[in-house]
């Protein structure tokens, strides 16, 4: 129970949006945000937009960024309604929504959830603290590209950047038997998720989590000359990446380095308009597109490193 008068820990902003111009709209907010969301039915003709922060969010800085994104729309500027959240347990909330999530053969559960086991690869977790039960569009085409990948490669040395609660560290390593995944996240939680969800599916120790700011982590270099003792070079050869359009830009020569020849970058995180946006500097540094999956407005693209350098 909160007590009267006990701080909030939680701060919202939300305003409504057709639903054409949703994610553009949602895009404008995530600098000012924790998590952002739209929701709404087909059949509906004004959705929801919603973020939500841990600090107090900065009034003049949404409007105007909701208002420029209007403005390249050629629509009205939403009305934002802000206040603060009293305090909840959301997690429990979250879990109690959580439902069974089918992408491919990849079936993703919460722990809360009881049934039979079913033909694929069943994924039980608790999203903790951290994001990623599989329910967000992109992370559900990160998954459908995995399944296609691995109906014709075998992937041995994964990298899950930005990897959440580990789902798709989980799916790749519950996929190639081999396969030595490294997960990594700017967030300690995501961290202490991944690993404890890993370990729950009995994925433990082929799963390392580090957390590290895109490949800005000794760890992943540690990592990385680990693996060159073997038998190949050390690099990835294959990268999954679902974060967001501006750091996934950021780390195209970075991400270039670190896969190797020939190796497949999975990418997501951002909406269909900026698809061309996020595939430029990866062009540049001589990647090649060989898959792209829209749903929900949400775009992932499938990437093959070239074979010599940029």
């Amino acid at each position: 129970m909160t007590a009267i008068g006990a701080p909030p820990i939680l701060w919202r902003v939300v305003f409504a949006s057709a639903p054409e111009t949703a994610p553009a709209l949602a895009q404008a907010i995530e600098p000012y945000c924790l998590a952002v969301g739209w929701f709404g039915d087909e059949r509906a003709t004004t959705w929801r937009v919603e973020g939500l922060a841990a600090e107090p969010l900065d009034r003049a800085g949404l409007h105007a960024a909701t208002r420029a994104a209007a403005c390249a729309l050629k629509v009205r500027p939403p009305e934002l309604h802000l206040a603060p959240l009293p305090e909840r347990d959301w997690v429990r909330e979250s879990l109690a929504s959580f439902r069974p999530v089918q992408a491919g053969r990849y079936r993703i559960k919460g722990s809360h959830v009881t049934e039979r086991i079913r033909p694929g690869v069943t994924l039980v977790l608790d999203a903790g603290m951290a994001f990623g039960t599989g329910e967000h569009a992109s992370t559900r085409g990160c998954l459908l590209a995995l399944d296609r990948l691995a109906r014709a490669r075998r992937f041995v040395r994964v990298l899950d950047l930005g990897c959440g609660t580990g789902v798709l560290a989980m799916a790749a390593a519950a996929t190639w038997k081999r396969a030595r995944v490294t997960a990594a996240d700017i967030d300690p939680d995501a961290v202490a998720t991944t690993l404890a969800n890993a370990r729950r599916n009995r994925l433990g120790p082929r799963i390392a989590a580090w957390r590290a700011d895109g490949f800005a982590r000794p760890a992943l270099a540690r990592r990385m000359r680990a693996c060159a003792r073997g038998a190949h070079d050390g690099r990835f050869d294959l990268v999954l990446a679902n974060i967001l359009a501006r750091p996934l830009r950021r780390l195209a020569r970075s991400l270039r380095r670190a896969l190797a020849p020939g190796g497949i970058a999975v990418l997501s995180g951002f909406i269909a308009a900026d698809a061309a946006w996020v595939a430029g500097p990866y062009r540049a540094q001589g990647f090649r597109l060989v898959g792209r999956a829209d749903r929900e407005g949400w775009t992932t693209l499938t990437l093959r490193r070239g074979m010599s350098g940029a």
